[in-house]
Formats: structure tokens, sequence, C-alpha cells
């Protein structure tokens, strides 16, 4: 009686499979349409046509200045206006994160991402990483399903990092509306960054490498009782839940404090003092998918050298402490310090860069 219906389950179950991959291939490309690959293709086309970015300067929105104290208007102002640029994304991510979570069997993403050294693991995450385009705090709820899912700390961490630093959009606006040492620099740097950093983490963390693994049976990441629809409902009302209010809080402390932080860039601050804290103010702050662009032209009109120009070049978009707040418990705070430490080690290597280039 088992070998009737065994087949017959069997087939219903890869059935269940095919539809489920389906519907997360929907989502992705579905959503990424929505919310990056049109709106990109938009700007880049023009700023070919005129070598202009047409964003503001998202540190000053609100009227704050350099030196200015945190008050709850410079928080709620930089809120709204980072909520209202970079939401579309955030809820592509959750539902991108939802859906693998829910639809997708345990062992497909590793198989994928898990490669027998740190530095393939790593390439094959900043490759993996460079379709979605997303800023690290819209990438984290991605990145922390890639680590539930069995994908290991180089892989995620790379797909984590290599969304903005690897980001294409990013690349071309650069190179219709800046000067070209800028986008050299920062694909040239933004490559070493992303694998220096997972394999930096692999090597801490105590993870050589990981060979593809072994065929298995088909399971999925979460709690499998339930329809699809039950399992999908669970993983993004938890996603929600735990990732969403205290990278709202995170935000709003960032915000508030920004007059301070943007204080440690000017240029009263000279030589080698400068570029380490512009290395240093990038990690901490958070903006938006190429909100570093009209933030570097603010300053280059200022006088800033190109020494802190090219370190924030780098560490603007890579790490923020909303974003690490998302990922901590994912990654460790272990992998998450050494992830920082070398972001502002590769800040420093992009302020040589672009001050020879």
């Amino acid at each position: 009686m088992s070998d009737r219906t065994g087949a017959p389950r069997l087939i219903q179950g890869r059935a269940g499979i095919t539809i489920g991959v389906f519907v997360t291939v929907a989502v992705f490309v579905v959503g990424l349409l929505w919310a990056k690959w049109t709106p990109y293709l938009a700007k880049a086309l023009r700023a070919q046509r005129t070598h202009h970015w047409s964003g503001s300067n998202i540190l000053a929105v609100g009227g704050v200045r350099a030196g200015d104290a945190p008050t709850w208007h410079a928080g709620t102002t930089f809120f709204h206006a980072y909520f209202a640029s970079i939401w579309p994304a955030l809820v592509v991510a959750m539902l991108i994160s939802a859906s693998v979570q829910a639809l997708v069997p345990r062992a497909w993403l590793p198989r994928v991402l898990n490669r027998r050294g740190l530095i393939s693991s790593a390439l094959a995450g900043g490759v993996a990483s460079m379709p979605s385009m997303m800023c690290t705090c819209c990438a984290a709820p991605v990145a922390v399903t890639l680590r539930r899912t069995g994908v290991t700390r180089a892989a995620a961490i790379a797909y984590w990092l290599g969304n903005p630093l690897l980001n294409p959009a990013v690349l071309v606006f650069l190179f219709f509306v800046a000067p070209w040492q800028w986008t050299l620099t920062r694909a040239l740097v933004g490559i070493a960054t992303v694998i220096c950093v997972a394999v930096s983490v692999g090597l801490v963390t105590g993870a050589r490498g990981a060979g593809p693994p072994a065929a298995e049976a088909v399971t999925f990441p979460d709690d499998e009782s339930g329809s699809p629809a039950s399992r999908f409902v669970r993983s993004l009302l938890c996603l929600c839940l735990v990732l969403l209010p205290e990278y709202a809080i995170m935000v709003l402390v960032v915000g508030a404090c920004r007059g301070w932080l943007v204080t440690l860039t000017q240029p009263s601050h000279h030589g080698l003092l400068i570029v380490v804290l512009a290395a240093i103010v990038g990690t901490l702050l958070v903006i938006p998918t190429a909100g570093e662009i009209p933030i570097l032209q603010s300053l280059a009109l200022l006088g800033v050298s190109s020494g802190p120009l090219g370190a924030l070049l780098i560490t603007l978009p890579a790490v923020s402490v909303p974003g690490v707040a998302m990922v901590a418990r994912s990654f460790g705070w272990r992998a998450i310090a050494t992830a920082t430490g070398v972001v502002v080690a590769m800040g420093l290597l992009g302020a040589g860069v672009l001050s020879v280039l």
C-alpha cells in the first residue's frame, strides 16, 4: 500500500516545491523591477543626458548643519526622508526573505553559495548580490535568511556588503555624474572590500570554507507545519517583529546625531586625522542607495580633499549602525566587529587609491 501512495506523494511534493520556487522567483523579479531595475534605468538615462545628479544630500534634510546638537526634529526629519527613499526596496526584501524561508528547500541556497574556499564563497555571495542592488539595511533581511538556511558567514556577509558596494547601478551613476576616479576607486576597492571582509570573517569565526552540501531530503528553513501560505505569513511576521523595530530606532538615533557626525568630516581637520575620522563616520551613518553621491559632491564643494572622499566612497554605503543591528544576532558580534574593522581599513585604502588617481 505504501508503494502505491508513495509515488503520488512524491509527485505532489515536487509539484509543491516547483510552485514555491516559481513564486519566489516571481517575487524577486517583479519586486526588483518595481523597486530597483526600472527606477534605476530611468535615473541612469537621466544622468547620461544631464551629467547631473538630481538627488539631495540626505544628511542636510530638516536644515541640520554640521555641529548641530541631537534633536528630535533632526531624528524624525531624517527618518522620514530615509524611509521615503528606501521603503519599496525594504518591502521587496522582506517579501523575498519570507518567500525563501517558507517556499524554497533548505539545502538549495547553501548548495549554491557555500564553496570550498573562503575566497570562492565570497565571490559567490558577491555575484549573487549584484542583481538586487540594495543598501545594507534593505539587504539585511535577506542576509539573515541566508544564515538561517545554512549559508556560511563568508558567503552571507559577502552578499550583504556586495549589495551596496558592487551595485552596478551606482557605478553607472558615478560614471555619468562624478569624476572617473570615483568610479574606478569604488569598483576596485569595493571588490577588494567584499572579498577581504568575507575572508576575514571566515577566518575569525573558524570557517575555513565549506564544500557544497551532500544531497539530502528536502526540508524547509523554518517550521514545516501548515501550508506554504501559512509558513510565508509566519516568516514575514517574524521578520517584521524582530528586525523592523530596532531598525527604526537606530535610524532615528543616527539621524538625530548626524550634526555631530558630519562635523568630523569637515575640512577643519587635517591630514591623516580627517581620513581616519571620515572612514569611521562612514561606518556609522546610514544612507539610501546612491545617497553617497550628493554627500560626496557637497563635501567636494566645501573643499574636502580626495582622502576623506575616498574613505567615504567605500564606508558610507558599506556598513551602518542600523544595518549592523539587524544582522548582528545572525552573524555574531565577533563577525560584525571584524567586518566593521575591515571596512574602516578598506576605507583608508579607498582614500589612498583616490588620492593617487
